[in-house]
């Protein structure tokens, strides 16, 4: 029998588990999923009930690892009619399983999740990822605004937070920052073996003797492919590698005008388009330096703080959450968003850096993200919001 069909759970009681529900559309991939499962491992951890409903993905297998459930819903439609039946679905989940708080992290989801949440009295509570595309003339503000509607709301980045509260009016009061965090147990340099980087290297065909730059990220416009392209046409040197590493998600009329580019400004020995990586500390440990040349402002930006927590410096635009992840000068530098020209000037700054230089930007770098934006410090503070929310206090 499934968790929606079972029968409905007794009165809560004082010394039963609290139970969380997250909701989003499906577990795929992406950081809001790898969150939501993380959250989902540290709720199991603390003793309580951890629940998540999806239209389900490869990583469910992950929750049942990890003794969380997952039930299955159709949450990624965005049909008013289907976002009304999703509501009554999870107003059966909530009651059957005794949910004291749902945490939505997408926003067709958190519409259902709200109006199920407000029928049943539970805590209703929010993840802000994202600035949200607000559409033409401002038409998708109230689609958007559901975010804003939970008795508290986790803002992923200081700019997240700044962002709600000036476009949707959101109260500081209710908003909590819980930066993104970096699973350090995987984005450890002394974790990789040599074995693993050999296997990269060999299957990029990188050449020993060459430094090399890397751009990870999804082949779209905004990312800023183009941008670095055009930084190491005028920084004019070929005895460096760029990568860029990240799938085209059948953007490829884009790939193709990256080749072009590549082509005519005589990079082809220089600039690499890899695809997708499934070995991303192993690519860092190739990578002496790693960009997020970003024209849009970065909700968070989680390869800035990989990056820096595998000792490579980062260069990134200056705006939205980087301003926060990075130390300009002592872990990278900050470039103005869109100007090749302030991008080859960077690089050509860490290019003259001597070894002694570069081994103490790696040591701030590593020393800082553990200190500032681990996996385990994201699970705390979340964890320390849902007992707010239900009067528990610190542990």
């Amino acid at each position: 029998m499934s968790p929606i069909d079972a029968p409905v759970a007794p009165g809560r009681q004082a010394e039963r588990r609290p139970v969380v529900l997250q909701v989003l559309p499906a577990l795929v991939t992406g950081g809001v999923e790898r969150g939501t499962i993380e959250i989902a491992q540290a709720i199991v951890e603390a003793g309580w009930t951890a629940v998540v409903a999806s239209a389900g993905g490869p990583m469910v297998r992950e929750l049942g690892r990890i003794g969380a459930t997952h039930v299955e819903m159709p949450l990624t439609t965005k049909n008013p009619l289907g976002i009304r039946s999703n509501a009554h679905r999870l107003e059966t989940l909530i009651a059957n399983l005794g949910v004291d708080i749902v945490h939505a992290r997408s926003r067709a989801p958190a519409w259902s999740a709200l109006r199920a949440a407000q029928r049943t009295g539970v805590h209703f509570l929010t993840t802000f990822h994202g600035t949200y595309n607000l559409g033409p003339f401002g038409i998708k503000r109230l689609y958007n605004a559901v975010m804003a509607k939970g008795e508290r709301v986790i803002a992923i980045s200081d700019f997240i937070a700044e962002h709600a509260h000036r476009v949707y009016g959101l109260p500081p009061e209710r908003i909590r920052v819980v930066h993104r965090g970096v699973d350090l147990a995987r984005f450890d340099p002394n974790r990789v073996s040599p074995e693993r980087i050999i296997a990269l290297a060999q299957k990029w065909r990188l050449p020993d003797g060459h430094r090399v730059v890397m751009l990870p990220g999804r082949l779209t416009r905004w990312k800023g492919q183009t941008v670095l392209i055009e930084a190491l046409a005028l920084l004019g040197r070929h005895d460096v590698r760029c990568l860029l590493v990240g799938s085209d998600q059948g953007r490829t009329g884009y790939r193709t005008e990256l080749t072009d580019l590549i082509r005519r400004r005589g990079l082809t020995d220089v600039v690499h388009i890899v695809d997708e990586c499934n070995d991303m500390p192993a690519a860092y440990m190739l990578t002496d330096v790693v960009v997020s040349a970003s024209t849009d402002p970065e909700a968070f930006g989680r390869v800035v703080a990989e990056a820096q927590a595998m000792g490579r410096p980062v260069i990134a635009s200056d705006h939205g959450a980087p301003r926060e992840t990075v130390l300009p000068g002592r872990t990278g530098w900050l470039v103005n968003p869109g100007d090749s020209a302030a991008l080859a000037d960077a690089l050509a700054r860490f290019l003259a850096l001597g070894p002694a230089e570069r081994a103490q930007m790696a040591e701030d770098g590593q020393s800082f993200i553990r200190e500032t934006f681990s996996k385990q410090r994201m699970c705390d503070k979340t964890l320390a919001v849902y007992r707010e929310l239900l009067g528990l206090g610190t542990p």
